[in-house]
């Protein structure tokens, strides 16, 4: 019963008051992060991209921008090693590019602590046991993340987003968030090997291939 009543109310409480105060605190950062963002690789600031939330619905999750949008002698973007600048790098190795989902946190699309928003595209490979994962919303943090990162393969990032889903509380979320902090200063589990930001997911019979999104 407690557990429901912070999942079903006090979560999103504490999520809309908390991601209100850090946009206000860290205010001074985004601004210059923008500016910097404009004055190194031009137009547009933001990264918007449809990734899969609570229930399943869709919505933009809000991201600073990391990458150029290079194309190669077809057309078609240039894979991500290639298009992340060095300023974007910098952005990700200090989870800087992930503030502006501080704004989905306030409305209401994210959590400050859940699992983390896959693209849209990965809804019709799920399976049962994986799609219980947006049982809870998204989060900015969660339970893979303080466990390893893009160093763990999807399987158990599906896992431990399952496991967080049944064992979500307040205590749990505090774990989390006092966790998130060092893996954050140490920039560790950034990427997974061979990629710069982790391989797509293939569904269940396919094999890892590299990852076309921010």
């Amino acid at each position: 019963m407690y557990k429901m009543n912070y999942r079903n109310f006090w979560k999103r409480i504490i999520d809309f008051f908390g991601a209100l105060s850090l946009i206000v605190i860290l205010a001074p950062l985004l601004i210059v992060a923008m500016l910097l963002i404009r004055l190194k690789m031009g137009s547009p600031i933001f990264f918007r991209q449809e990734r899969l939330g609570l229930n399943g619905q869709v919505f933009k999750i809000w991201k600073f921008r990391s990458m150029t949008n290079c194309t190669d002698e077809n057309g078609e973007l240039k894979a991500d090693e290639y298009r992340l600048t060095r300023f974007g790098k910098f952005l990700r190795d200090w989870s800087i590019d992930e503030l502006p989902q501080l704004w989905n946190v306030v409305t209401g699309e994210m959590s400050l602590i859940g699992p983390r928003p896959f693209v849209a595209e990965y809804a019709t490979q799920y399976t049962s046991e994986q799609m219980r994962r947006h049982d809870v919303r998204p989060g900015i943090s969660g339970w893979a993340q303080v466990t390893g990162r893009n160093s763990l393969s999807w399987n158990q990032k599906f896992v431990l987003d399952v496991w967080y889903v049944d064992h979500c509380s307040f205590m749990l979320d505090l774990k989390i968030l006092f966790a998130t902090i060092p893996i954050v200063l140490g920039r560790a589990g950034i990427t997974a090997q061979d990629h710069a930001s982790m391989p797509t997911w293939q569904g269940n019979e396919e094999a890892e291939k590299r990852s076309p999104s921010e």
